[in-house]
């Protein structure tokens, strides 16, 4: 029995999309007369109806390629119900998409947005299966995330580049690393690059803590200072604050991120000559790692065999080392956040690594 199985890429781009599609076609291909459609730029191609049918030379050469050959973008979950002023039902119009095409599945690769619209779908009849894609590694239940690995990589190789100029300046250099809700990204970074300091969302910071770990690395003879900071950071202070609060504080603070008041405070209050670095999108762009081809296409394989066994509703996940496929209720709307009592957190207070906290 042939298979029209639609994939798509939603959220923002990391190393592994390719690899993961690429596993799901192949697989798809090996296991069962299948078609594969390509939905072009995420969720907007569903409800736009801008796809492609796609050939198995198209899945060749694509395993160390980075982004996405189908194109992503962000649809936001909290704007799907909502009727704008081109008056169209976005629920509707990806519903009908689905139906013109004929799909027996719908495979959708993405964070935790995607995975809420992927759950969306499933809960208006639609065969999805999800696939748990970011650099946050902040999905819900899933050990790991592909693209994560990718970008710890380059978050630690510009962490390692700065060592090298903040020695040579005797400077206090912070490094500005994604996550803005989860510290993943920036606590294995981190301890990866050796970083003196490391603030996480999860973690609400004191700024005179921040000031008695570097003065304390002054008095010991060391000349220069590493902090890694997550786009999400907040002081202690901040944490209490109502959102409404937050934004109003933040927009009088006057300073581009949060990275830049820190600075700012530790040149002030110590008289360090203080720099603040921050890749951006780089930490998303580039050939996906070893681990991540790996993890790429475990992940995508799986997802082929749940089509295969016409099991839907799931998102696939590395837990315990093992692929399993996880409700995607379950999944939907879940932060997977860094624990206090994480074993690496543990690990780099060991080594003398300064949260920002005590």
């Amino acid at each position: 029995m042939k298979r029209r199985i639609g994939i798509l890429t939603s959220g923002g781009d990391c190393p592994g999309l390719n690899a993961a599609i690429r596993a799901v076609a192949k697989s798809a291909y090996n296991k069962m007369d299948a078609e594969i459609i390509g939905i072009e730029d995420g969720f907007k191609g569903l409800i736009n109806k801008k796809y492609k049918m796609m050939k198995p030379e198209d899945f060749s050469g694509i395993l160390t390629r980075g982004g996405t050959i189908l194109g992503t973008a962000r649809t936001p979950f909290k704007r799907m119900r909502v009727i704008e002023e081109d008056n169209l039902d976005k629920v509707k119009a990806m519903v009908n998409t689905y139906n013109e095409l004929e799909l027996d599945a719908l495979v959708v690769l993405g964070g935790n947005g995607t995975h809420k619209n992927a759950n969306l779908l499933r809960e208006q009849g639609l065969n999805v299966i999800g696939l748990p894609k970011t650099i946050d590694n902040d999905i819900w239940g899933t050990d790991i995330t592909f693209g994560f690995h990718s970008a710890v990589n380059i978050a630690t190789d510009v962490i390692d580049r700065i060592h090298t100029t903040a020695d040579s300046h005797d400077r206090v250099m912070l490094v500005e690393l994604m996550g803005n809700k989860a510290g993943w990204l920036t606590l294995y970074a981190g301890i990866a690059g050796g970083a003196d300091v490391i603030l996480i969302p999860e973690i609400p910071f004191s700024m005179d803590s921040v000031l008695v770990a570097l003065k304390k690395r002054y008095d010991s003879g060391k000349n220069f200072s590493i902090l890694a900071v997550a786009e999400g950071a907040v002081t202690k202070e901040e944490a209490v604050m109502t959102r409404k609060e937050f934004k109003k504080y933040r927009k009088e603070m006057n300073h581009p991120s949060i990275s830049y008041s820190i600075a700012d405070e530790i040149n002030k209050q110590l008289g360090f000559e203080t720099r603040v670095t921050i890749p951006g999108h780089q930490q998303r762009g580039g050939s996906p790692s070893s681990y991540d081809r790996v993890l790429a296409t475990k992940l995508g394989a799986f997802a082929a065999e749940l089509i295969e066994r016409n099991e839907y509703g799931q998102t696939v996940a590395l837990v315990n080392n093992q692929v399993v496929g996880l409700p995607l209720e379950k999944v939907a709307g879940k932060l997977k956040k860094v624990r206090s009592d994480n074993d690496l957190i543990k690990s780099g207070r060991s080594v003398g690594t300064s949260f920002g906290d005590e």
